[in-house]
């Protein structure tokens, strides 16, 4: 089973630190699970870490994790080499795609280098949930902000562009997010931007925002806009849905 609509939920969360374990799936990472529609067999999920460099011990932590919250994982690790020769039976059979944090303008390269932009989107059309948390969440957009060049924030605009969007994340938690977001929306580098709270996020059905939801009580998600003079911007709070 796959979801009914393409689907991609664009986070700032997701995984937690664990009670026994390294890391815990968080209510947003069960919810991707959730619109994948799987019913009556373990769910799978195609986590990818090239953001952060395909490390090992991680992959390990996120394997337990699985394990803990009922779920099959399989690592899409590039480094040194892709798992298999055809990317998109391995992509397409599982049910989510979980892409982690790190730096989204490396991840964009190296998913270029083996022809992932197009997997990805072959299979977001075909039903497979697509989502992520931080470069994971920008890499679906046209572009955000990102500190993968430096510790001063840039635009980087080359996502994959499955949705038209701008993407900001850790809106609340780090304090030159917000103000970058608006410069870059200002300036016309960024098109209209949805941002995210930490431990909120964004369910798109299609190209289209269905809601927000939040693993945190009071966090919220953003939709930024050029005004209509285009001297500045407008910034207009979404409520997010609290998850179980």
């Amino acid at each position: 089973m796959s979801a009914a609509h393409p689907t991609i939920l664009a986070t700032s969360g997701g995984l937690l630190r664990g009670h026994r374990t390294e890391l815990e799936f968080a209510p947003l990472l069960h919810h991707a699970v959730d619109l994948s529609g799987v019913r009556g067999r373990r769910p799978v999920i195609c986590h990818v870490g090239t953001a952060g460099g395909d490390q090992r011990w991680f992959n390990a932590a996120v394997s337990e994790a699985g394990q803990l919250a009922g779920v099959e994982v399989r690592h899409l690790n590039l480094f040194p080499m892709p798992p298999t020769a055809d990317l998109d039976d391995y992509v397409r059979s599982c049910d989510v795609v979980w892409v982690n944090g790190g730096s989204v303008a490396n991840l964009l390269a190296v998913w270029r280098v083996h022809g992932l932009d197009t997997v990805f989107r072959r299979a977001w059309e075909s039903g497979v949930v697509l989502g992520g948390v931080s470069a994971g969440s920008i890499c679906w957009f046209r572009g955000g902000t990102t500190d993968s060049f430096g510790p001063e924030l840039r635009i980087v605009d080359n996502g994959l562009g499955l949705l038209p969007y701008g993407n900001g994340v850790h809106y609340d938690s780090e304090a030159a997010r917000r103000p970058a977001v608006h410069a870059g929306v200002a300036s016309g580098e960024l098109p209209d931007t949805y941002c995210t709270d930490d431990g909120v996020g964004l369910v798109f059905r299609g190209t289209d925002l269905v809601e927000a939801v939040t693993e945190r009580p009071g966090k919220g998600a953003y939709l930024v806009t050029r005004d209509r003079t285009g001297a500045g911007v407008t910034e207009r709070r979404i409520e997010p849905r609290a998850l179980p």
